[in-house]
């Protein structure tokens, strides 16, 4: 067996070969390679560097119902013979289950649309190039203001990568991907009392990078907009998520619409297919086959092809999202969302899982917001899934009569998630994505906020 990176191809069908002869009565094998690129600078020197080559094999094998997952960074001939030879007996010990199994035969992907995850001008930055971008990025951060004396850091980092799944009905599919990002941690001091935040830009391709000195300088601003925060008293009031706090939400509706969630019945969604769960205006993708999307491929870690799925469409639930296995737990069919783990089994994640942006901009919605939190961060995660109760840590900004006040801290805002989908009233127009969970700026009318 080879493990060059231009005979992946032959490697993954190889080790499918080799499992079909050790007697699995079916296989999957999915390498992925990695180039990777990190550098941290803390005060103007660099204080991490790493550049790496990775490869991984994950494999699955089935005796019948019986199944087994391995993983090995190990590509030599010897070491993936020896992988293959113990999965497949591991697969033999196991006890059945009527819904193991590669996807049917019908369902796996035949064409590979160009979904433009692969740019070519990351090449052109070199190392020094790399490591100056993420100098600018800190530099612009502290000199945005006397006040900010210390940093944990710029950052620059960049990977690309290569998928190749082979399985033992003949499937073989392939792709490349590139994605890089830059950010910035300034801290603040302010009579005796210090400060942190950070922001980063990230995209699969250069140009769509937000220049170094933009992050450092939002960075700043956003360490700056916490001095002086205070707490408040217990009350009810509005809510307005960021969003990068609102894809936190989108996060736990997710897992929410995970089919393994529902056939485990660990979701309060369970059971709610067709009905309305959330505000009219909210309607909610999971689309992999967005151009660029930093969750898009062609095929998923299952070979089904990728595609958009309207998980919520204008407040009603029309789709649960699964891989082969929970779509035969439920009597449904594959959504393009298995997603392998670092052991190697199977999972339902998400590709590019969003909610649709609205039409009223920040300004708009914090203008119409009498007394309220603009919330930019949570802490913890104080989610119960099955019932929807919602707790989290918060901090944020005061509005009052709509305008931006004061900076508040050490609160708790607590609601449920099933009332706070349906309450919705605003949805901003500035839609986000941070990575492959985004949402724009979300406002609820009411929730609970727990202060002094």
């Amino acid at each position: 067996m080879s493990s060059g990176s231009d005979n992946l191809r032959e490697l993954a069908q190889e080790v499918v070969r080799e499992a079909r002869n050790a007697g699995a009565s079916e296989a999957d094998a999915l390498i992925l390679e990695e180039e990777a690129f990190s550098v941290t600078v803390r005060l103007g020197e660099v204080e991490t560097l790493k550049e790496s080559i990775s490869r991984t094999l994950r494999l699955r094998v089935f005796d019948g119902k019986r199944t087994a997952a391995s993983q090995t960074s190990d590509l030599t001939p010897a070491v993936v013979r020896q992988l293959v030879a113990e999965t497949v007996e591991m697969a033999r010990r196991t006890s059945e289950d009527p819904s193991s199994g590669l996807p049917d035969a019908s369902l796996f992907a035949s064409t590979f649309p160009d979904l433009e995850l692969l740019d070519p001008e990351w090449d052109a930055l070199s190392p020094a190039d790399r490591i100056a971008m993420a100098r600018r990025a800190e530099a612009a951060a502290m000199a945005a203001d006397p006040s900010i004396v210390n940093s944990e850091g710029g950052s620059f980092d960049y990977s690309r990568s290569r998928t190749v799944l082979a399985n033992t009905f003949g499937f073989l599919g392939d792709y490349a991907g590139t994605a890089g990002s830059i950010s910035a941690v300034p801290i603040t001091q302010t009579d005796g009392a210090m400060q942190r935040d950070y922001w980063f830009s990230t995209s699969r391709r250069v140009s769509q990078l937000e220049s170094p000195e933009a992050v450092g300088r939002r960075a700043a601003e956003r360490a700056l907009r916490r001095v002086g925060a205070r707490k408040v008293k217990t009350c009810e009031a509005a809510i307005v998520f960021d969003p990068l706090t609102a894809r936190g939400l989108m996060g736990h509706l997710f897992q929410a619409v995970a089919g393994d969630a529902i056939y485990r019945r660990g979701s309060f969604l369970v059971d709610r297919l067709g009905s309305p769960v959330a505000a009219p205006s909210i309607s909610v993708l999971d689309n992999a086959l967005l151009k660029g999307g930093l969750g898009s491929s062609p095929f998923d870690d299952e070979g089904v092809p990728s595609q958009t799925t309207r998980v919520i469409d204008r407040g009603t639930l029309g789709n649960y999202l699964h891989s082969a296995y929970t779509a035969r737990k439920l009597g449904s069919r594959p959504t393009g969302n298995g997603a392998r783990t670092g052991a190697g089994s199977m999972t339902v994640g998400p590709s590019n899982f969003y909610l649709e942006p609205g039409t009223h901009s920040p300004d708009e919605i914090i203008a119409n917001t009498k007394s309220g939190l603009y919330v930019f961060e949570m802490i913890g995660s104080g989610v119960n899934l099955v019932n929807g109760d919602y707790s989290r840590g918060a901090a944020g900004l005061w509005i009052e009569n709509g305008k931006l006040t004061y900076p508040v801290h050490e609160i708790t805002i607590s609601g449920n998630l099933k009332e706070m989908l349906q309450s919705v009233d605003m949805i901003g127009n500035d839609l986000l994505f941070m990575g492959n969970i985004a949402s724009p700026t979300v406002r609820i009318p009411r929730m609970v906020i727990s202060g002094e």
